[in-house]
């Protein structure tokens, strides 16, 4: 019943270690179905390398394990919470890659310095501001869901449109429709993280890219009259 996302869950999980993204067991991927209402999740510090797609973890949207010999990541709590409330994502990444984590533990939006950035997002990618104390001494891994939750509520971003976040003095969260995108765009905020780092230290008052180019970019990518691509 449960292959198909255990499969995909496995793939997207050894493309973090490949990419870059991880390093030991930092990191882990999730694939859902919406239908079955459980998503897979890699195991709890099991190298890469000794993974397989029969030891992802299957888990519901209130975090219970439903089936796994194995337990679920300690991250399992923030991906259910995002699931039950973004009901439009299929697959959670989460890493602690060095340019995005700099930038978290920095407690700083990663500006939108370039085309790059704009190819993806028409706005700075978020850093949602450090977790309360209260909130630490509760079900920690449940409140992260919210952090991220209420960050996105209080900017008014759309989870749709903006597939990641940074968590403040943590680490980054991305997601997608399927967890291969998730992957992807995990890739792409370590990549314009590591930009943007080295932009602010050539140029401290390096300036934010201007409106047109940022519509440019973006909507030649993911407008209605794209032209990127094939």
């Amino acid at each position: 019943m449960y292959t198909h996302i255990k499969q995909e869950a496995y793939e997207a999980n050894m493309q973090l270690p490949k990419l870059g993204l991880v390093l030991f067991t930092f990191g882990n991927v999730s694939a859902a179905d919406r239908n079955l209402g459980v998503f897979a999740i890699k195991p709890s510090g099991v190298p890469y390398e000794d993974l397989t797609p029969d030891k992802m973890v299957i888990v519901d949207f209130d975090g219970r394990t439903v089936e796994g010999n194995f337990r679920p990541s300690s991250d399992t709590q923030t991906h259910a919470v995002l699931y039950k409330h973004w009901e439009k994502i299929g697959g959670i990444v989460h890493t602690h890659s060095t340019y995005a984590t700099s930038w978290a533990q920095s407690q700083r939006d990663i500006p939108i310095f370039g085309t790059t950035h704009a190819d993806h997002n028409t706005v700075d990618i978020p850093c949602a501001p450090p977790m309360s104390d209260e909130m630490i001494k509760g079900n920690y891994e449940y409140e992260t869901g919210f952090q991220i939750l209420n960050c996105f509520a209080e900017k008014g971003l759309d989870y749709q449109e903006v597939e990641m976040v940074l968590v403040g003095n943590h680490a980054p969260f991305t997601w997608g429709k399927v967890a291969a995108k998730a992957v992807y765009n995990s890739a792409v905020l370590e990549s314009v993280a590591q930009m943007a780092y080295l932009t602010a230290l050539i140029n401290p008052s390096a300036p934010r890219l201007k409106d047109a180019l940022i519509k440019k970019h973006f909507e030649r990518k993911h407008g209605p009259d794209s032209y990127y691509g094939q």
